[in-house]
């Protein structure tokens, strides 16, 4: 990655859609060269905020600069440096590959086109397939081929809606190659999803709730932010104690993962207390567990209000 200077500085965006605030009061500063994940459920506003700092929706209150360009004033310098790969795929299904890649070209109006394309097309691994109708690509070549057609006008940003979904795990790997090839080369990615095993792979992560950013930071210490422990519970008669373990002190959250249980709280001692007695009187085994992000998102989703509920009307 490249030197942390930010490319992104905004504080306070807002967006009202008729009554309902779908963002409300969202700060950010992202380092150049980030991949910046926006984890939140669906309906939390991620896609809507990624798209204020980018320049392709103008926020109703807020202020601030994305690659150096005020978000409110200079939308249209913003969006010449911005790629934007949405969830659906866009493209022409009934043109090849190829051809897909120079209409964009020509869209965009840029010189050395037939060089950017075969540029393309060979850093995807698409150039043997050029040929062939987007229409009958699979889930994990149309990928390739919408990033392809993002990535041609060699944007600073790149914006990733939902990248993955729907692609098999070899295909979802090999993206988030190609991804961190391009952030080491000083490209920044922001991307929306609900994906835990996208999440994981961003340098950073902002938890969205209903328009409300609940904590953010380096994707690796955000459980130590939200204050965690968890332990993992292994052996017979889970279920049994799973209901018995949200009556217990110090349990603020259990969740079921294959055949253990990992159960969290933020109050320590009163975790640990409640851990040596069960497992003195049970025949379960215990052991501490580092909290990961999926623990900090349930626990972090349990406590955020959905702004779907009734709201009071916009002054």
């Amino acid at each position: 990655m490249t030197a942390a200077v930010p490319v992104i500085e905004v504080t306070g965006l807002t967006k009202r859609f008729g009554e309902r605030l779908v963002v409300d009061d969202f700060d950010i500063s992202v380092p150049r060269g980030a991949i910046y994940g926006f984890l939140g459920p669906n309906g939390s506003g991620k896609t809507t905020t990624i798209r204020m700092l980018c320049g392709l929706l103008t926020p109703d209150a807020g202020e601030g600069t994305c690659l150096g360009f005020d978000v409110r004033k200079q939308a249209g310098r913003i969006k010449e440096q911005v790629g934007y790969m949405t969830q659906k795929f866009s493209l022409y299904e009934d043109l090849s590959i190829r051809e897909n890649l120079d209409f964009i070209g020509r869209m965009y109006r840029l010189d050395r086109r037939r060089e950017r394309v075969d540029q393309a097309l060979g850093d995807l691994g698409l150039a043997d397939r050029q040929k062939q109708l987007a229409g009958s690509l699979s889930g994990g070549w149309k990928q390739r081929l919408a990033l392809a057609a993002c990535l041609l006008h060699e944007p600073k940003l790149l914006l990733l809606d939902e990248p993955t979904a729907g692609v098999d795990p070899k295909a979802r790997r090999d993206f988030w190659d190609e991804i961190r090839r391009l952030s080491a080369k000083g490209v920044t990615v922001l991307v929306s999803t609900h994906y835990m095993d996208e999440a994981v792979q961003c340098d950073f992560i902002t938890y969205i709730a209903y328009g409300k950013k609940l904590i953010d930071g380096p994707s690796a210490q955000i459980p130590e932010l939200v204050g965690l422990e968890t332990w993992r519970v292994e052996g017979e008669g889970l279920p049994a104690l799973e209901a018995r373990l949200k009556t217990e002190p110090g349990v603020e959250q259990v969740a079921r993962f294959g055949t253990v249980l990992h159960v969290s709280g933020t109050d320590k001692e009163a975790l640990r207390a409640t851990m040596k007695r069960l497992e003195a009187a049970g025949t379960q085994r215990w052991s501490l567990q580092v909290a990961g992000l999926e623990e900090a998102f349930i626990y972090l989703m349990a406590g955020a209000r959905d702004n779907f509920s009734a709201q009071p009307k916009a002054a």
